[in-house]
């Protein structure tokens, strides 16, 4: 059973960095990095030999140590203007959509979540297609 998009509430909450803290990592598309490296004024390659982990199929963020992000500020993302594809369409995940469950799983740690005014269906399908156009990456 999924979950209707025209029917889902949520606000992300000033100060609220509880997805950024979840366990797991954050994958990137070469536009993240483009747009990430050009905001914390690094060239492309300077920021892939500090923050990068990259794989033949994935790129990722390296995670430092004692945090999930080199970019998580107390409250706030360092990198909020240029963040991540994954980030920026948080909570709006086709797994998340698709499966109730882990919905209300993501909703006991998102305060944001059921909060609001209902998400027009046009930003909850816009976030897909950039969830969807990353993959495809």
């Amino acid at each position: 059973m999924r979950l209707n998009p025209a029917r889902i509430r949520f606000t992300c909450q000033p100060g609220c960095t509880n997805c950024c803290n979840q366990k797991g990592y954050v994958y990137l598309t070469e536009a993240d990095v483009t747009r990430a490296a050009a905001f914390v004024g690094l060239t492309r390659a300077a920021f892939e030999r500090k923050y990068i982990y990259r794989t033949q199929r994935l790129i990722r963020l390296r995670k430092p140590a004692g945090s999930q992000c080199h970019f998580l500020k107390v409250g706030a993302c360092g990198i909020h203007p240029a963040k991540p594809t994954q980030c920026r369409t948080f909570p709006f995940w086709p797994d998340l959509l698709n499966d109730p469950d882990d919905w209300k799983a993501t909703k006991a740690y998102c305060p944001g979540i059921g909060v609001g005014g209902f998400v027009p269906l046009a930003e909850v399908m816009k976030a897909l297609e950039a969830m969807r156009d990353a993959d495809e990456i």
